[in-house]
């Protein structure tokens, strides 16, 4: 079964959240959230929405949706606003709590929207928000700009596309469901066939679980920590442009696919990867 996300475009209806010169963040982020779902769409996610239209809903509404449709991610879509305009800038995603795939997620979304031009404030814990204290699964809530910003506002608007892209790419990293290019390239298991998708596969390859690709170090290494501190054989290569966060050195394709069961069971995101020894 396809990866479920459901979306969430933040305030609407009656509650138009931060107002700026008369631009509303519901209506911001309902076309943002559309744009995304397009793309996640298209790469293969079931996407489901808690509005496509201007209606409003209480936040524990949404997390009661989500809980009922049994999704696999939540993501919540808002702008940011600062008590004196122009003052502060930039993108932060917020998490119920510093664990998990969830902040994995949060950081790879910030990465990518930093690299359209906007500053990354990091990833902060926020346990008492509705959308993320009350969803049964890995939720984030992601600030794109502040709308009382004319500079986030401008790089918002001329830049939409990307942006859209960059919260997708983000989230699709995090899945390990983001093609890489060139050397990045490995021949992935495909764990319901029970081979690798390389037809000249070798009996001498070698598996390993990923768990995370990062361009920061400083992230791989704190997912890398997590895991060992499960006992989990955890490793990070580092020999392309990201790094890779695995687990386990395998010359069995069962025994790989038993340990990315176990990783998955524990809330991890998981492709098997596979190269010659």
């Amino acid at each position: 079964m396809p990866v479920s996300i459901m979306l969430d475009a933040g305030h609407g209806g009656r509650d138009p959240g931060a107002v700026y010169h008369g631009r509303q963040e519901k209506d911001d982020t309902l076309k943002l959230v559309l744009a995304i779902g397009q793309i996640l769409q298209e790469s293969g996610i079931d996407v489901q929405y808690t509005r496509t239209t201007d209606i409003y809903e209480t936040p524990f509404q949404k997390a009661t949706e989500a809980n009922q449709a049994g999704v696999d991610y939540f993501v919540s879509i808002h702008r940011n606003s600062f008590p004196t305009a122009n003052t502060a800038s930039g993108v932060e995603t917020l998490v119920y709590n510093d664990s998990g795939i969830k902040v994995e997620m949060a950081e790879n979304i910030n990465e990518q929207l930093e690299q359209i031009g906007f500053k990354n404030l990091g990833v902060k814990v926020r346990p008492n928000l509705i959308v993320l204290k009350r969803t049964k699964m890995p939720a984030v809530l992601v600030e794109v700009g502040f709308i009382n910003n004319d500079a986030d506002n401008a790089l918002f608007d001329s830049r939409f596309d990307e942006i859209a892209q960059a919260i997708a790419d983000g989230i699709l990293e995090t899945l390990n469901m983001r093609p890489m290019n060139g050397s990045d390239m490995e021949d992935v298991f495909d764990p319901e066939n029970h081979f690798p998708q390389n037809e000249d596969a070798s009996p001498a390859e070698i598996y390993h679980v990923q768990t995370g690709a990062f361009r920061n170090e400083a992230y791989a290494e704190r997912l890398q920590k997590e895991l060992l501190a499960q006992d989990y054989p955890a490793f990070i290569d580092d020999r392309s442009r990201y790094y890779r966060v695995r687990v386990g050195t395998f010359d069995n394709i069962n025994d790989a696919a038993a340990m990315e069961r176990r990783l998955k069971r524990a809330g991890y995101a998981t492709v098997i990867v596979t190269h010659e020894g």
